[in-house]
């Protein structure tokens, strides 16, 4: 009975639902099906690049974002004093919204172009990062209560940081150079995704200022004219 009620709950989340009372009684639960979702997940991401490392083939390098990702997440938005604000709240929430990266493990490449192959994982890429970045935009609003633009700065200021480090990390191990792009011989179904986080990266870059400074008023008002409730 509680996974039929962890599988509803984490749908409901998806769809931009607030889950039952039971997430609250049965954390570890919800969390371990997360952490699950996340594992399978960053398996299937890697299962047929021939690129990835062997944690990448074991979807650790997964489980390991989601812990970070949440950490982020906690730690940035915590100042502005959001209700109900814990790790643990937050942790399961990123776990929850998981599932729809299993797009990723679909191996268009088999059955595909190679071009339209590649289309197909930027398109993949988009639509798993539009939705969470929606999610991420609601949880803020209905759960941690914040409101107006504080939501758009607390969500924002993590995703720029973390597209800048997943486009200097490149997961993908994708071979590009500046001048020549990529080589015949190196091209991969990933090349498209990879591109599109390289872009969104530069203009995370330019807007990072804007957003610190937006920020830092957040801060201010949630401390002088909100008071807030801290968890």
């Amino acid at each position: 009975m509680i996974l039929i009620s962890i599988i509803r709950d984490c749908a409901r989340v998806l769809t931009f639902r607030q889950p039952s009372v039971d997430i609250a009684r049965h954390w570890p639960a919800y969390l371990a099906f997360g952490l699950i979702c996340s594992w399978l997940a960053g398996v299937g991401r890697y299962w047929d690049n021939p690129k990835a490392e062997l944690w990448q083939y074991l979807g650790l390098g997964s489980v390991a974002y989601v812990f970070v990702l949440a950490l982020i997440l906690w730690v940035l938005i915590k100042p502005l004093k959001p209700v109900r604000w814990s790790y643990r709240s937050v942790l399961i929430f990123v776990t929850l919204t998981s599932p729809p990266a299993i797009l990723y493990a679909i191996p268009v490449e088999r059955f595909l172009a190679p071009d339209i192959a590649q289309a197909a994982n930027a398109w993949f890429l988009g639509i798993v990062a539009f939705w969470r970045v929606a999610l991420l935009f609601w949880f803020l609003k209905v759960i941690a209560r914040l409101s107006g633009l504080t939501i758009v700065v607390a969500s924002l200021l993590p995703i720029t940081l973390i597209v800048i480090s997943l486009a200097l990390l490149n997961l993908e191990h994708v071979v590009f150079n500046l001048m020549s792009g990529i080589n015949p011989d190196d091209r991969s179904p990933n090349d498209i995704a990879y591109q599109i986080v390289t872009l969104l990266a530069i203009f995370s870059f330019m807007s990072a200022p804007f957003l610190i400074i937006g920020y830092v008023i957040a801060i201010v008002r949630a401390h002088v004219y909100q008071g807030g409730i801290d968890d």
